[in-house]
């Protein structure tokens, strides 16, 4: 349930719809629940489908139904049971056909960190509690697990792919032709001459999509209040990432003065740490996800999926702040050079055909 996928959703032709709504009747058949009263759940820019199955006792469950199992639902089951063992409370797996891409899961509820902050609930507790998520995670995430969970590597060569839907998304939007080779080439040098010091301390198990639609609030003590879901796209990468995915959130502002709070917060967990490159990195990884939300945005909008384009002032705002900071200077001035006004945050995305 994150920002948006790197690649567009697929869609099933009327017959495999009514295939598929036959193969998950079964599913549910075997499992006991062919009496369940089904509700479809609000997804995201995904592909996954998720249903409330509420039992005839009153109990309620989760279906989930994704084509792409291999991508994640199976990395989902894994990365799981990891966090489950670290002392993290993640929806408990109750069946699951992996090659169907159908399971069931425990249900959190409805209560992410969103919806109470959009009920009025005091921001600080709730930001604190996430954070409190990561500093335990950075603590207690063993780094050679990656290789037995099979996790990708966020390092340097991956973050510079993914910023680069801006340049074959974004630019041809907004300038109405694509980048030429040379802006092009500058383009990859600029990010080139950032990126690799962004990612050259601490790692750890890296969420990707962790920020307050994703982490709910569950009556149990301690961080195990923090309910995560969707990190079925997580890997190893530096331990900036998702705190600058929290707390530079594309779709929420945090009240002035929370983000230094909470970096406070993080920093008094690990006194040892050099802060100064933590700082740099923070700003550089903010710099790169707001610079591919922006890009995934426009490419929804002209997918005729508009709703995201009311995020996009925030997120170039966003964006803006960290480019000003010296760490950026190189690719602050290819934006400087190829974005003139208008083609930032005042873009009109046009009506598709």
């Amino acid at each position: 349930m994150g920002v948006a996928p790197d690649h567009p959703r697929p869609f099933r032709t009327g017959a495999a719809v009514t295939d598929r709504a036959s193969q998950i009747a079964a599913f549910l058949a075997r499992h006991g629940l062919e009496g369940a009263k089904r509700e479809p759940l609000a997804g995201d820019a995904s592909a996954r489908r998720y249903e409330r199955l509420t039992t005839p006792d009153g109990g309620t469950l989760i279906l989930v139904d994704t084509p792409a199992p291999a991508e994640d639902l199976v990395p989902f089951i894994a990365i799981g049971a990891a966090l489950d063992r670290l002392g993290f409370s993640v929806p408990a797996i109750l069946a699951a056909e992996v090659e169907a891409g159908l399971a069931i899961q425990e249900d959190f509820g409805d209560g992410t960190l969103t919806r109470l902050l959009n009920a009025g609930e005091e921001p600080r507790p709730l930001y604190e509690l996430a954070t409190d998520v990561l500093i335990e995670l950075h603590r207690r995430f063993p780094v050679e697990e990656a290789a037995c969970l099979n996790l990708p590597l966020y390092d340097a060569a991956l973050f510079t792919q993914q910023v680069a839907l801006f340049a074959d998304v974004y630019m041809p939007a907004a300038t109405g032709k694509p980048l030429s080779d040379k802006a092009r080439s500058d383009f990859d040098a600029a990010w080139a001459a950032v990126v690799p010091g962004a990612c050259a301390g601490p790692q750890s198990l890296l969420l990707r999509d962790y920020h307050v639609d994703n982490v709910m609030r569950l009556p149990r003590p301690g961080l195990r209040a923090a309910g995560l879901i969707d990190y079925q796209s997580a890997g190893l990468g530096p331990v900036a990432y998702d705190l600058v995915s929290l707390l530079e959130d594309a779709r929420r502002d945090l009240p002035a003065g929370l983000e230094g709070v909470l970096l406070d917060r993080y920093r008094t967990a690990f006194p040892d740490r050099d802060w100064d490159a933590f700082r740099r990195s923070y700003a550089v990884l903010g710099a790169i996800r707001h610079t591919r939300i922006v890009a995934i945005f426009v490419r929804l909008a002209l997918q005729r999926r508009r709703g995201y384009l009311l995020h996009l002032p925030r997120v170039w705002r966003l964006l803006e702040g960290q480019l000003a900071k010296p760490e950026l200077a190189p690719v602050a001035d290819w934006f400087a050079r190829h974005l003139p006004p208008g083609t930032r945050a005042e873009l009109v995305v046009p009506e598709p055909d």
